[in-house]
């Protein structure tokens, strides 16, 4: 069996990895513009399974010569590629799969449910973390209930070691970061799908020691298709992201001051973006080498069997010491790597473009997620 992996940097390295603990997987292309980032994560992987494979995903043609046997694609490059690449794997056969993280770009992936359908595929947007597992979690959540009244989702990577002003690393794309927090959030509000503004509606929020002071606040994205899902049958359903105090403010700061628009500016007789600009030096500022944390929290209110019920999940993950594997590279490149799995293994039966949460057999999910080492608490009240 061959996987064709798109992208090899940090969350496509998790996903090689993964992919090369399936004794099924008999081949893994990855697949990298820049053929020494696809080296790096062969060296890393350490299996004779995994082929570096130059690919420059804008031509269409080249990458479909490439990728063609694949029983399985997973894209973990930008999402500005992932409508393209949808209509490539329904063309050649192919189930697929990707990171996602853009709304817009997943409703034009839904759009295509009849073709992929009869192409005899499944196509799964958005199967990282956030969104990703928590679509997941938050289907296996909801089959306890006979009626849901309320869904809370609350997520963050963050380092173990805080350093100000903004107590951040950058766990993932930093253009992703900066669209989770200039584009607006999308919820169920008292029955009604809404738009709000991200940043907004800072709360705090409190994990186990040391993690007892935080902070919640809405983010675009991390919904992705659960308010289509649920939309009827939940009164509230929204997403926030997990910052130490204070994180949001700063943000918000740079915002209104213009550090993240896309309208280029006139310096010195040179053009620049600031949202090019600002992501270079966030980058530049907040390294990518330190020691991070995932923390995952799903809440849920409704009835059971006529009584008021409410369930809590949590899930703490951490850097990784014995593969060198990030928690956000774990819970982001596994969950994706999870599903395509059980994509090639035939474990996922609805053809065509599927959320995740309609599609991925939740208990099966959730064993494969203790597999590999990760703990979910129940809080059943």
């Amino acid at each position: 069996m061959q996987v064709a992996l798109l992208g090899s940097g940090m969350m496509g390295k998790a996903i090689a990895y993964d992919l090369a603990q399936n004794d099924k997987i008999e081949k893994i292309l990855v697949c990298d513009i820049d053929l020494s980032n696809a080296d790096d994560v062969a060296a890393f992987v350490k299996s004779d399974k995994v082929v570096p494979t130059w690919v420059d995903v804008r031509n269409s043609k080249g990458t479909m010569e490439t990728v063609s046997g694949s029983k399985v694609i997973i894209s973990a490059i930008h999402y500005q590629f992932n409508l393209e690449l949808t209509k490539l794997a329904i063309e050649i056969g192919a189930h697929f799969v990707d990171l996602g993280g853009n709304h817009k770009v997943v409703g034009e992936q839904l759009k295509l449910h009849e073709q992929a359908k009869n192409k005899d595929v499944t196509i799964i947007p958005d199967t990282g973390l956030a969104p990703g597992l928590v679509q997941v979690l938050t289907s296996f959540g909801s089959s306890k209930f006979d009626e849901l009244e309320n869904i809370r989702l609350r997520v963050g990577g963050l380092p173990q070691n805080p350093d100000p002003p903004l107590n951040y690393k950058i766990v993932f794309s930093v253009d992703g970061l900066i669209n989770e927090y200039i584009e607006d959030a999308i919820v169920i509000r008292d029955g009604k799908v809404q738009n709000v503004k991200s940043l907004s509606e800072v709360e705090e929020l409190s994990f186990p020691s040391p993690f007892e002071k935080l902070e919640a606040f809405q983010t675009s994205g991390g919904t992705s298709t659960l308010p289509l899902t649920y939309y009827g049958k939940v009164k509230n359903l929204d997403y926030k992201t997990i910052r130490y105090p204070g994180h949001s403010k700063l943000f918000q700061t740079l915002i209104s001051l213009g550090f993240c628009s896309s309208e280029a500016l006139e310096v010195n007789e040179s053009k620049i973006v600031p949202r090019h600009l600002t992501g270079m030096l966030l980058e530049r500022a907040l390294g990518k080498d330190e020691k991070d944390v995932v923390l995952v929290s799903a809440d849920f209110e409704g009835k059971k069997d006529g009584k008021s019920r409410s369930l809590k999940y949590r899930m703490i993950d951490y850097y990784d010491e014995s593969t060198g594997l990030s928690a956000m590279m774990r819970s982001t490149g596994f969950s994706s790597s999870i599903i395509a799995q059980m994509l090639a293994e035939g474990k996922i039966e609805k053809k065509g473009v599927v959320p995740q949460e309609l599609s991925v057999p939740p208990q099966l999910y959730m064993e494969e997620l203790s597999r590999r080492n990760f703990s979910l608490e129940e809080i059943s009240d």
